[in-house]
């Protein structure tokens, strides 16, 4: 049940990836929203930017609820997502040697753009924070991606203008968060023209940075004005890509798909293992407990879901129980 608070405690939440294990982040935002916090600003990376996406456009006239959040989840046709080739069996591995990704990404694409539009969202323009209460840029969402061609980060709407001269408010936030969401040889990278011709390929922000949680940290040195949650799923012991994503299995034969695995499997979790060592990163992270829930396991039954969404509301109210505002700007601000 939720609980009223007299004024809503502002808060930003840095979002990591984990495809389908964006349940458990799901969780852990509803119980934020039961406590009483208010989502002020809200960054993403791969399927956190999914998420992201959606509460930056929820926010704009608080138009969902806590519960209506998580049905909204719970909603999406995670088994359209897998959309790869026709051939039975082979259509994931007939696309990744034919098109260097097994999954094509178009029905994802399609789900994120009509929900969006159903709350009022098509471009970054939608999503300006009118309060202003922060110098910076006025945007309340980010989206994290791999630029290949500029070979860095890029923190979309913020860098159109800088890397491709691009007018932010006039850019699909659909359009970004596709691009966050192409883990290399899964989903088809997304190419962005830029004003001077120049096409860029992007890629999964989790390449660089699967839990960028210093995304809104203020770089003129003065303490923030409110706190910035980082939220993770940790991967579970030993969690190999073949048990996450088991549309490799029929390429495990090979010795480079087994090289494959390694890389991607330290790509996705070794980046949040390695941040949340960090006392002043692990002190503001709600570290969610994983389940048997892969990566691309679009076909678990409700049910099994719902545990990880457990892991999460619980994983959240255990951090606020602890939680000290004042006293974390003492020991790290």
């Amino acid at each position: 049940m939720a609980r009223k608070a007299d004024k809503p405690k502002l808060v930003d939440l840095v979002l990591s990836g984990g495809g389908v294990k964006f349940i458990g982040l799901v969780g852990a935002i509803v119980a934020l929203m039961d406590a009483g916090y208010s989502i002020k600003r809200v960054s993403g990376v791969s399927a956190g930017s999914v998420v992201a996406a959606i509460l930056a456009a929820a926010s704009v006239g608080d138009q969902l609820t806590g519960e209506e959040v998580k049905e909204l989840a719970f909603s999406v046709p995670l088994h359209k997502w897998r959309d790869s080739g026709p051939v039975p069996y082979l259509g994931a591995a007939w696309g990744l040697v034919r098109e260097t990704s097994m999954y094509r990404g178009d029905a994802a694409y399609d789900w994120i753009r009509s929900e969006l539009k159903n709350l009022g969202v098509i471009y970054f323009g939608d999503v300006v924070d009118v309060d202003r209460l922060v110098v910076g840029p006025r945007y309340k969402l980010v989206v994290t991606v791999a630029d290949l061609t500029a070979a860095q980060l890029v923190r979309l709407p913020w860098d159109y203008p800088r890397l491709y001269g691009l007018d932010p408010d006039e850019q699909p936030v659909a359009d970004a968060v596709r691009a966050s969401m192409a883990i290399p040889f899964f989903y088809r990278p997304v190419k962005l023209t830029g004003a001077s011709g120049t096409t860029s390929t992007l890629v999964d922000g989790g390449v660089l940075s699967n839990f960028p949680i210093d995304t809104f940290d203020r770089a003129d040195g003065k303490p923030p004005l409110w706190p910035t949650f980082g939220i993770t799923v940790l991967p579970r012991p030993n969690e190999g890509l073949g048990a996450v994503m088991p549309a490799l299995k029929p390429l495990r034969f090979f010795e480079q798909t087994a090289l494959l695995e390694s890389l991607l499997t330290t790509m996705l979790a070794g980046h949040d293992q390695t941040h949340l060592s960090k006392p002043w990163v692990s002190a503001r992270s709600i570290a969610v407990e994983s389940t048997n829930v892969g990566v691309l396991d679009f076909d678990s039954p409700r049910g099994r879901l719902e545990e990880l969404y457990d892991n999460g509301y619980a994983a959240a109210e255990h951090f606020l129980s602890t939680w000290d505002w004042p006293a974390y700007l003492d020991r790290f601000r």
